[in-house]
């Protein structure tokens, strides 16, 4: 078994003003700065190779956390939110409405137009986690909420609809296992990178 270690990036200004943030290479905020300035990793990630979005929002967090050796992948870059990109979903939702809700209710195959759905970011995560299985080096790796939530939803069968396993929040590191065909389970969720 692999150890494969996710964090999510510090906050940025579009994250501040509840902006759909997708592929947009929005920097990090000053806020979302020091806040990742303060975080200490668990000790469980000792050692561990580093990889990250290639976004400069998980490049600046990684450097900001010590990253040695960061290589960039673009299979962790976050979901596409297509026309949506910089929106935010509660004005979507007001105007949506019932097609919005609909939308949402589809779980892993919820998508904007011209964006990328769940289900299409774990097919593209897939091969990735292969690779990284195959390596058997303990990798610790710094991408982006949709990207998370898509991992949780392989680990433990959530299927985006009801409440998700774990929060994917900021400070907050998330610990898994890949057997030798990169099939990922849960070893350790939410575990706090704020001191104290």
């Amino acid at each position: 078994m692999t150890s494969l270690a996710v964090i999510r990036h510090g906050s940025t200004a579009w994250n501040e003003d509840k902006r759909l943030q997708g592929r947009a290479d929005v920097t990090l905020s000053a806020a979302g700065r020091a806040a990742v300035a303060a975080w200490r990793l668990p000790f469980e990630t000792a050692g561990f190779a580093w990889t990250s979005s290639p976004l400069r929002r998980a490049v600046e967090t990684a450097e900001i956390l010590g990253a040695r050796n960061l290589v960039t992948e673009p299979r962790l870059t976050e979901m596409d939110w297509g026309v949506w990109e910089g929106r935010r979903l509660a004005e979507l939702r007001r105007e949506l409405g019932a097609a919005m809700a609909e939308n949402e209710a589809r779980g892993l195959d919820f998508q904007a137009p011209g964006g990328e759905s769940p289900r299409q970011v774990q097919e593209r995560l897939a091969p990735w986690l292969g690779e990284v299985a195959a390596r058997g080096e303990p990798t610790l790796a710094v991408t982006h909420k949709g990207v998370i939530r898509a991992l949780l939803a392989l680990a433990t069968g959530w299927t985006m609809t009801g409440e998700a396993p774990a929060k994917a929040g900021r400070a907050a590191a998330h610990l898994f296992r890949l057997d030798g065909a990169g099939n990922i389970e849960v070893e350790r969720l939410d575990m706090a990178l704020d001191p104290g």
